[in-house]
């Protein structure tokens, strides 16, 4: 997607139980796979997208019943992820570190709890989180492919 044109859109929405995350991974999978990524990449984007579900699965909807939606917008060149709950939300600014500001920061200045937001930076090209108070969380992170280690 080199001229920020979407060729396609593939979305998911099921039920925010952990034994649905791996239905997203192996959709990732399939639409990476097509597009041409290589297995580090996918992998990388793979455990992302896990922690995003993951969030919404644990916290959003304290264990009870909720939908989370994923949404695949693929590019010649990139992919772009979205997951959306309508739980629970937090306040990203006032997370320990802050989130905008974790993916310089090492593994070791980072509260256990935000574990999962130092990983989907430092995996993913681009990680915007916004979350509303009473109208859930919604994440966007963004995997660009690699050529002859040169993003495109």
């Amino acid at each position: 997607m080199n001229d920020g044109k979407q060729i396609e859109q593939v979305k998911l929405t099921l039920p925010a139980q952990a034994e649905y995350v791996d239905l997203v991974r192996l959709t990732l999978y399939g639409i990476a796979s097509r597009i041409g990524f290589t297995y580090e990449e996918i992998e990388d984007m793979k455990v992302a997208v896990s922690e995003a579900c993951n969030n919404s699965v644990l916290y959003a909807y304290n264990r009870h019943d909720g939908m989370v939606e994923i949404v695949f917008d693929i590019g010649e060149h990139e992919l772009s992820l979205t997951v959306i709950d309508e739980g629970e939300s937090f306040d990203a600014n006032n997370k320990p570190n802050g989130v905008q500001g974790w993916h310089h920061k090492q593994l070791d200045e980072v509260q256990a709890g935000g574990l999962g937001f130092y990983l989907m930076q430092a995996l993913m090209d681009e990680v915007e989180i916004s979350s509303t108070a009473g109208q859930g969380t919604v994440v966007k992170m963004k995997k660009r492919k690699l050529f002859s280690g040169e993003l495109l």
